[in-house]
């Protein structure tokens, strides 16, 4: 029996990965959400499955409606909805602003925003004491970019993890008094094939000594602060922000 379901979009790698695999451990059946790697995410539930849980893959691009709908049909047949863990997100190639072209902007605010804010909508209307829901946990994945900028690399994925931490604030307290707790967890430097995306594969290297605990951190890391806000032990924090991010 497990504790209800959980949403983990772009869960078949990195943190997200890291999050479904900890979710299910905890007892939650997890909906592995992907885009594109149908192997990856059939071996996170495989893993998941192997070790007595519970876990279904659904395919889908967070910034479709359709999709997103489509994700959340799939999760009401495994079970009622607990929790949202919105980790789905894009960087793109290192750049200045004056160089980003329009397509870039779009795509990515319309994953790293729209996507979070559609996935956030349906959690609301299933987990909602006010549409009849037993209430329910949603986890943001933001970033240190939103406090730090990331001039000269990424500003506009800090500019979209900052719309995060604004969005987080604000349904927080939209929603608190309906059983939904809504809370975010701002990585640093983790060491996750995100960078190599960047083009960037040696960017955990390059920047490691500028971290004060003089390392990078881990998906591992970053999961457990999400699992902590996305449980009962956090049953008093709302609106509030985890930094894994060894000091910086």
């Amino acid at each position: 029996m497990s504790k209800g379901v959980v949403i983990v979009t772009g869960a078949s790698r990195g943190i997200g990965r890291a999050c479904a695999l900890q979710a299910a451990a905890k007892g939650y059946a997890v909906v592995v959400n992907y885009t594109a790697n149908q192997v990856a995410a059939d071996e996170v539930v495989d893993a998941i499955v192997h070790a007595s849980g519970q876990a279904i893959a659904v395919k889908g691009d967070v910034a479709e409606e359709a999709d997103v709908l489509a994700i959340y049909a799939a999760a009401d047949k495994l079970g009622p909805l607990v929790g949202l863990i919105n980790n789905a997100g894009v960087v793109d190639l290192r750049a200045r602003v004056e160089d980003f072209s329009a397509a870039r902007l779009h795509r990515m605010m319309a994953i790293n925003v729209i996507g979070s804010i559609l996935c956030a909508r349906e959690a609301v209307k299933r987990m909602s004491t006010k549409h009849g829901g037993k209430g329910g946990a949603i986890v943001n994945m933001s970033s240190a970019a939103a406090y730090l900028g990331s001039p000269n690399e990424f500003v506009d994925y800090a500019a979209s993890k900052g719309a995060i931490d604004s969005f987080t604030i604000g349904l927080a307290k939209e929603v608190a008094a309906e059983g939904i707790r809504v809370n975010a967890v701002r990585p640093g430097l983790i060491d996750t094939d995100i960078h190599a995306s960047a083009g960037a594969p040696d960017r955990v290297v390059q920047f490691r000594s500028a971290i004060p605990m003089q390392r990078e951190g881990s998906a591992d890391e970053v999961a457990k602060a999400v699992l902590w806000l996305l449980s009962d032990d956090a049953s008093y924090s709302t609106g509030t922000f985890i930094t894994v991010s060894g000091g910086r």
